[in-house]
């Protein structure tokens, strides 16, 4: 009989803690056992601006915080034969694991097994092919940065029975970074539905750090939550059949109960009973969750079908610029002065022919559920009137730059130019990509590892 696999999550998202992965790796050595470390830090808006940083920097393009993360673990895992996990080569795989070698040797350790797995990029030739036939027309061919698609877990097992120590990955299926290290440790088959269902509801439940462990659950007064400011990130116990049970790093805040993973379970499904990965369909329609001890959560009968004929793939495109300005107004009245404002650099940039959508947000009276068209701002709010703290916002997207330029300077002009007591102008401007989404066909995707030499 195989021995259970712990699986402790290092970060939830590209920016995460960098002191979460300590109390895990303490937990998961204490433990004993085979345990591997997994680090999620990839969504699709950071792999663009990694793309971003790529094209200003070969050498760039992974985890910007990838030596923060690891410094504090790296020596006790490759000690302690706890393998990491992470799709934290972004958009430039090979240089994060030769800066994974890179530090090793600044951390005094010996150089690590490093493995990369790639295949999800689809910006070569071939790629731009396949995709250009099924976008059709919309393909934007002389705007076109970069694709990649989502691919699943055999690069990661592949590694790792290969003997890696750290595989770096870059745009693999959240999921696929704790079903990859189940595959390599129970060799179960590629076609065991079942298992790899569960193997990827344990993936989801890991890959957004403490929102399982009650960080993102917590609601003061409604969803109270213990010693949040020190919030445990989790660790998930899977069998060889594949059960699951859900706990966190020891001695830390936050909880584990029937609501946090509940919360987790039915994050980003669009259909439980249906729920699509590279590796598996994972229907949780029937799943059972159970309380089975102090921050221990087991999770059952999850069942799982043959794999999508077909993998997404996101593809990034040159889009512009985005132009973000603030000014703040207090004291009385100072909603009604902070919507002359936006009416003033509304009709300003109209004057400089540029009848553009422009979103005004009033923060701290309406913003979040401001819109684009600005159509909410004609409204009065309710208690607007007694703000005395506002801070408009305005923004804009735009291919053409001086069309954007034109919209902060015309923020930063409100200092003189009204209404009366703007203070704390703050403006931004930045290149943006937009994205599409589609399905391509498997073959146009061949996933492989390769270990540093």
């Amino acid at each position: 009989m195989t021995a259970p696999l712990l699986i402790g999550s290092g970060a939830g998202f590209s920016g995460d803690r960098t002191d979460a992965a300590l109390p895990v790796v303490r937990t998961l050595i204490a433990a004993g056992g085979p345990a591997v470390l997994m680090f999620e830090t990839l969504a699709e808006r950071t792999l663009a601006l990694a793309q971003l940083a790529r094209r200003n920097n070969p050498a760039h393009g992974y985890e910007p915080l990838l030596d923060a993360l690891l410094s504090p673990v790296l020596g006790l895992c490759l000690a302690n034969g706890i393998p990491i996990v992470g799709n934290f080569g972004a958009a430039n795989p090979h240089a994060a694991a030769q800066r994974v070698r890179a530090l090793a040797a600044e951390l005094g350790l010996a150089p690590p097994r490093v493995a990369v797995v790639e295949g999800d990029d689809l910006s070569h030739d071939a790629g731009r092919a396949v995709l250009r036939k099924i976008v059709g027309a919309g393909f934007p061919e002389a705007r076109f940065v970069c694709a990649n698609a989502y691919i699943g877990a055999q690069g990661i097992a592949d590694a790792l029975r290969a003997g890696a120590q750290v595989v770096v990955c870059g745009r693999v299926a959240d999921p696929a970074l704790a079903v990859g290290p189940a595959m390599a440790h129970f060799g179960w088959s590629w076609q065991d539905w079942d298992r790899l269902a569960r193997a990827t509801m344990a993936g989801h439940l890991l890959e957004c750090g403490a929102q399982v462990t009650g960080g993102y659950f917590a609601d003061p007064g409604m969803k109270d939550v213990p010693d949040v400011h020190a919030v445990g990130y989790p660790i998930v116990r899977l069998d060889e059949d594949g059960n699951i049970e859900v706990s966190k790093a020891a001695d830390t805040g936050g909880c584990v109960d029937l609501r946090t993973v509940k919360e987790q379970l039915l994050y980003e499904v669009h259909d439980p009973a249906a729920y699509l990965t590279p590796d598996v369909i994972a229907d949780i329609s029937a799943a059972t969750v159970e309380q089975i001890g102090p921050d221990r959560v087991a999770v059952r009968n999850v069942r799982g079908f043959e794999r999508p004929e077909q993998l997404k793939a996101n593809l990034f495109y040159e889009g512009g610029w985005i132009a973000e300005g603030e000014i703040s107004y207090a004291g009385p009245n100072a909603a009604a002065r902070a919507r002359l404002a936006a009416q003033i650099v509304r009709k300003r940039m109209d004057l400089l022919g540029h009848a553009v959508p422009i979103r005004f947000d009033l923060i701290g009276v309406l913003s979040v559920f401001a819109d684009d068209g600005g159509r909410l701002l004609q409204q009065t709010q309710p208690g607007e009137a007694q703000a005395q703290d506002v801070r408009l916002r305005a923004a804009l997207a735009h291919e053409d730059k001086p069309v954007a330029e034109a919209l902060l300077r015309e923020v930063n002009a409100l200092y003189t130019c009204g209404p009366a007591g703007g203070g704390g102008v703050r403006t931004a401007l930045r290149a943006r990509l937009n994205a599409m989404s589609c399905l391509v066909p498997r073959s146009a995707v061949t996933a492989s590892h390769s270990l540093l030499p």
